[in-house]
């Protein structure tokens, strides 16, 4: 999953328009490079320690440092989780980062290791994630209790007026504050690269001379930077719901106002097709009507909430909304959820925004927003933002978000990615994807020296393991023998 960064507009309102081959034999290989750095040999010299945890899995932890320029320092562990392969004819480990940033990919593997990847991919290569440093169990960001993070998620992230936009400013200088406070000695080296140099001290303490890699979301740009770095230690990368490296923060943002609003536009369509379509009128022009009137009414007092004592507030509202459109096999709740909130009651919504900002029955939240904002905050620094904006963000004129605030300067300039020397990358993009719109998986794949894009003709986040043969058949096929499909192959719609 990509996180939606910065304020999102109502998305509603305005923007609706009218059978594999023989792969190579697994060999054993030293896994420690002639170019390791001698300083970091220790760490390179590791043998994950695998113990069982559960279903199956194994874990393990992995030590890094926490300043790479600064080895001998302080380390910190880094949670590995693996799924060994079933078949006899094991390759090695695939490492899957799941997305983003700041989601548990140990978490996430448990939960999708059997259902998302195909039985192909399991019976060759064991299933490998990690938590990246900062997030779950691998030394985590934490900034905000619980009761300050409930009322961080319920302010008005549309502000309309001079004190809505003080509101919202207000909630991200706390946040970057309760950041610097709690984990101040942290933030620094949090940003992908760092967790990118991680993944290549856990390819070597996996065994493995060259890295095989299927990343999702976030997971793409983390994915990019690693064959950025070590282009001739990638084995084979799928880069699923692609990252453009180019964007700013601010064309982040407009990039996926832009995704949602394509997304929503396919959901209102085929929800016509339903008995329980809760629009009254099936035309765009209905729809846009009745969605402003659900913004009007949530914008002057929260919908009802039967669940708990919290308010459904416009933002819980329409963060439920957004979190269901990610999966096209969500659109039946989300018509439910509409259905409910247009009758004046949030409790659905309000339960899938919980869901999607990681809010547990306990009333406690994992830490994915809180490592989020620390690590875009380095990888799309918006501190260089003129001083005339900073001037107007002070005032109440002008809308901040938490990285105009934050205690860390980046020094990360956004740049193309080209990996030059890696072998192929096959790039994976969905035609209608919310959070990573196509247009990004085209230009990251045309940014790569050796990319390689395939496409999707569907809806929702990412492809693999969504339910398209085409595109599982020519991800598995790329990832067992290293042979990927044409470049810019389409698969059809499902």
């Amino acid at each position: 999953m990509r996180r939606l960064l910065g304020v999102i507009t109502p998305l509603v309102i305005g923007l609706l328009s009218a059978g594999l081959v023989t792969a190579e034999p697994a060999t054993a290989q030293p896994a420690r490079t002639a170019d390791t750095p001698p300083s970091l040999s220790a760490y390179y010299g590791q043998r994950l320690a695998w113990t069982p945890c559960k279903g199956g899995f194994q874990c393990a932890k992995l030590k890094v440092p926490l300043d790479y320029t600064k080895p001998s320092g302080k380390r910190i562990e880094i949670a590995v989780i693996k799924l060994p392969a079933k078949g006899a004819k094991r390759l090695g480990s695939v490492v899957i980062n799941f997305g983003g940033p700041g989601g548990s990919g140990v978490d996430l593997l448990r939960g999708a290791a059997k259902v998302k990847f195909t039985a192909a991919l399991r019976s060759r290569f064991d299933l490998v994630s990690f938590d990246p440093r900062g997030v779950g169990a691998s030394t985590p960001v934490r900034c905000m209790p619980t009761q300050v993070a409930d009322w961080y998620h319920s302010v008005d992230d549309t502000p309309d007026s001079k004190a809505e936009v003080r509101m919202y400013n207000y909630a991200q200088l706390r946040l970057a504050q309760a950041c610097q406070a709690n984990s101040g000695a942290l933030l620094p080296f949090v940003g992908t690269p760092n967790a990118a140099r991680d993944m290549d001290v856990l390819r070597a303490g996996l065994g493995e001379s060259r890295m095989t890699y299927l990343g999702f979301s976030y997971g793409t740009l983390l994915g990019a930077t690693y064959a950025n770095l070590f282009p001739a230690r990638v084995r084979a990368m799928v880069l699923d719901g692609a990252e453009d490296p180019t964007t700013t923060a601010t064309e982040f943002g407009a990039g996926q106002q832009d995704g949602f609003g394509v997304a929503f536009e396919s959901f209102a369509r085929d929800c016509f097709k339903h008995k329980d379509c809760p629009f009254k009128k099936h035309t765009v022009t209905a729809v846009t009507k009745q969605m402003r009137a659900l913004h009007d009414r949530t914008e002057k007092a929260p919908l009802v909430n039967t669940y708990d004592g919290r308010q459904a507030t416009q933002a819980i509202v329409y963060t439920g909304l957004y979190s269901l459109l990610y999966d096209q096999r969500s659109w039946p709740a989300l018509r439910q959820a509409l259905g409910s909130a247009f009758k004046g009651d949030g409790t659905l919504l309000l339960q899938y925004a919980d869901q999607y900002n990681e809010r547990g029955p306990d009333a406690t939240y994992a830490n994915m927003m809180e490592a989020h904002a620390a690590i875009d905050c380095l990888d799309h620094p918006t501190w260089r933002r003129a001083v005339r904006q900073a001037k107007a963000i002070s005032s109440g004129k002008a809308v901040a978000s938490a990285c105009d605030f934050w205690p860390v300067r980046s020094k990360t300039v956004n740049r193309a990615i080209h990996a030059k020397g890696a072998p192929p990358i096959l790039v994976v993009g969905t035609l209608r994807d919310p959070a990573t719109p196509y247009k990004w998986a085209k230009a990251l794949a045309s940014q790569l020296s050796s990319g390689v894009l395939l496409s999707f003709d569907g809806d929702g986040h990412t492809a693999y393991g969504t339910g398209s043969a085409c595109v599982n058949t020519s991800v598995d096929r790329y990832l067992i023998t290293r042979v990927p499909p044409r470049d810019g192959k389409m698969c059809p719609k499902i």
